[in-house]
């Protein structure tokens, strides 16, 4: 089985923008903010978005619909939401696959 070692953090992601490309700890932290804050303006305004190599963040609007409750079997509506999925991108399916 499995098992994941750790976790990324933006503190992870700005060490190494730190490390590889000589920024302050302090430009690197803001440059992973600016990005980060970037996809998420792109997402709340309805556009997906597309790391090449990575995968993309889908948007979908999901109609309302009629759900059962699990514990009592009661037909319950569901209401219509925006969902966000991640597709990976053909490239990181791969990697992972190795790794396992």
């Amino acid at each position: 089985m499995m098992r994941s070692i750790g976790t990324l953090t933006r503190a992870d992601l700005a060490e190494t923008i730190n490390r590889k490309m000589g920024f302050s700890r302090t430009e690197s932290l803001a440059l992973v903010e600016t990005i980060l804050e970037r996809m998420c303006h792109a997402l709340s305004e309805g556009e997906n978005v597309k790391i090449s190599g990575f995968g993309s963040f889908v948007l979908r609007d999901k109609k309302e619909r009629i759900g059962r409750n699990p514990k009592t079997g009661i037909e319950v509506p569901i209401t219509p939401r925006r969902v966000m999925t991640f597709r990976a991108s053909q490239k990181l399916k791969d990697r992972i696959a190795q790794t396992g």
